[in-house]
């Protein structure tokens, strides 16, 4: 059985099966209480030391003198989307002045990324906002309207964007499976920005890749979450049990892994020992168990939790960007959007209001793919999908 190695005491798979239950469940629990307004946490590295400013809870309506609507902007879903999500808005609500040079801007020791195509002496958030007509602030901390980003799953953020609960609902995988809906009833309800890609790896645990597992074929894997394949030495590796870790079901990564990995957003997976709610949940539980095996968001990768080479149809997709073919690429297989839907209303008809345009046209630049993608391990999107997507967004002042 695999034994735990946190804190240095042996834990076998039964004994972290009937604690990770309860686990599981808090953590759950905690997501749906996040999803009614709590702010939710930061699960990666790269904040900009301002959390996103608010809870969620009040978005009532208000409106500058000039009639603009500046009420607080809130979005919700996805754990994979969040450190995209979040630290945007914690670069926007932060509204740093061009003078800052590591948030925004330019001075003698840095520069941000992309500033050199950004043609402005505003703070940031009165940038991209005045693009959009909002009247600026001049003040650091003091964005032309507020944002917030709280955590919960995909499907409980798409769900919350088509109640009308939030502006934005992230989702890490598509709404139509989210919702069980058709191409056409999503594309008349719904506005789909993708903002970024993940290569979805697959991962073990660094005991069972330092054994000389650092590659898997795709049907390998399905075997070991169908329930076919069941100890690590019946593919190359030691006599272990496998302790198979899945994501809540609801969340964006389960319903991505089905739909590419098993052919359906439905499609069972038996093999499945336990489930968490977060990417940071299942990269704890990687970590600290032995002989474990999990799908997760690439942003949550470690040392300890490591991703391996999956080969589909004889090309071998590696976790190295200078690899011939890697989970970079969108020809990898596992490969998948990022998602922030806003909702189509009849106040809204295109399904994009101002703030919501200003807000995403933030990551659809060099500074936004660079800092609030790239450097939360994501794949910016190629220049011809950038300009699509912009093309989705309102119209600027």
């Amino acid at each position: 059985m695999p034994e735990g190695n946190s804190g240095g005491t042996g834990v076998s798979r039964r004994k972290f099966l009937l604690t990770s239950g309860a686990i599981g469940a808090a953590g759950l629990a905690g997501c749906s209480a996040e999803g009614e307004g709590g702010n939710g946490g930061n699960e990666a590295s790269g904040d900009s030391g301002s959390d996103s400013g608010g809870n969620g809870g009040d978005s009532s309506s208000s409106s500058s003198d000039d009639g603009m609507n500046t009420s607080l902007l809130n979005a919700e879903g996805s754990s994979t989307v969040y450190p995209i999500s979040n630290k945007g808005s914690s670069y926007w609500n932060a509204n740093a002045p061009p003078s800052d040079g590591e948030y925004w801007g330019s001075n003698d020791e840095s520069t941000v990324p992309g500033w050199d195509e950004l043609d402005t002496d505003q703070n940031l958030a009165d940038h991209f906002a005045g693009l959009y007509g909002f009247e600026p602030t001049n003040q650091r901390s003091e964005a032309p309207f507020p944002t917030t980003v709280s955590l919960s799953h995909s499907g409980t953020g798409c769900k919350a964007v088509r109640d009308g609960l939030v502006d934005i609902g992230n989702s890490s995988g598509p709404i139509t499976a989210e919702l069980d809906l058709s191409d056409s009833e999503a594309e008349e309800q719904f506005v789909d920005h993708v903002v970024g890609r993940d290569g979805q790896p697959v991962v073990v645990s660094s005991d069972i890749y330092d054994a000389g597992v650092t590659q898997l074929t795709g049907e390998q894997i399905r075997g070991i979450y169908q329930d076919e394949i069941t100890n690590w030495s019946e593919i190359g590796g030691p006599d272990q049990e496998i302790f198979v870790i899945g994501r809540a079901e609801g969340s964006g990564t389960d319903t991505a892994f089905r739909l590419n990995m098993l052919g359906g957003a439905d499609a069972p997976m038996p093999g499945v020992d336990s489930r968490f709610g977060q990417n940071q949940q299942v990269a704890e539980a990687v970590a600290n168990n032995d002989g474990a095996i999990a799908y997760m968001a690439l942003a949550f990768t470690s040392e300890s939790v490591q991703p391996i080479g999956i080969e589909f149809e004889g090309t071998l997709y590696e976790p190295d960007k200078d690899a011939e073919n890697t989970i970079f690429d969108s020809a990898y297989p596992l490969n998948r959007d990022l998602h922030m839907y806003t909702k189509i209303t009849d106040d809204t008809p295109s399904g994009t209001d101002l703030r919501e345009g200003a807000f995403l046209n933030m990551f659809l630049t060099t500074f936004g793919q660079t800092v609030f993608v790239e450097q939360n391990n994501y794949i910016p999107l190629p220049t011809a999908d950038i300009e699509s997507e912009a093309a989705k967004l309102p119209d600027q002042a």
